[in-house]
């Protein structure tokens, strides 16, 4: 198969599927899922999308979001389907640092949602590690 077809087809598969669960949930927020008793460190429906923010605090932070988002497709795409165990590498450290400064840059937004993205950043952070050691172990072998 064609790989850019592939490519196509592996972004639109969890973006349709995103969508499809989007528009499910999105009438159910204001009343069944509401009405339920939830724990108290559940976030809020508004936590980032509705935070009255100032467009110019907003629209950077969803920037870096969006970017890690692809950032992170794109290592998966180098690493395990291109076999591009460098490239991922540099992947994904550019990676780890757009998810550091979008941690930042949510801060002044909602620090709830800084802290939603703590476990990311520690995932990446293995990853990175892991990564760099296959790295290391394969390099002779391209």
């Amino acid at each position: 198969m064609n790989h850019w077809l592939m490519l196509i087809i592996s972004i639109a598969i969890p973006l349709v599927i995103g969508l499809a669960g989007g528009y499910l949930t999105y009438s159910q927020i204001a009343g069944w899922y509401e009405k339920l008793i939830k724990p108290k460190w559940n976030p809020p429906n508004w936590i980032i999308w509705n935070s009255g923010a100032d467009a110019t605090l907003l629209q950077p932070a969803m920037g870096l979001f969006f970017m890690q988002l692809v950032l992170n497709f794109l290592w998966s795409l180098f690493f395990f389907n291109r076999h591009e165990v460098a490239i991922a590498l540099a992947g994904i450290l550019t990676l780890w640092v757009i998810i550091l400064l979008t941690i930042f840059t949510f801060v002044p937004i909602s620090p709830l949602a800084a802290w939603l993205m703590v476990p990311n950043i520690v995932w990446v952070s293995f990853a990175s590690i892991l990564n760099f050691r296959t790295w290391r172990l394969n390099r002779e072998t391209k």
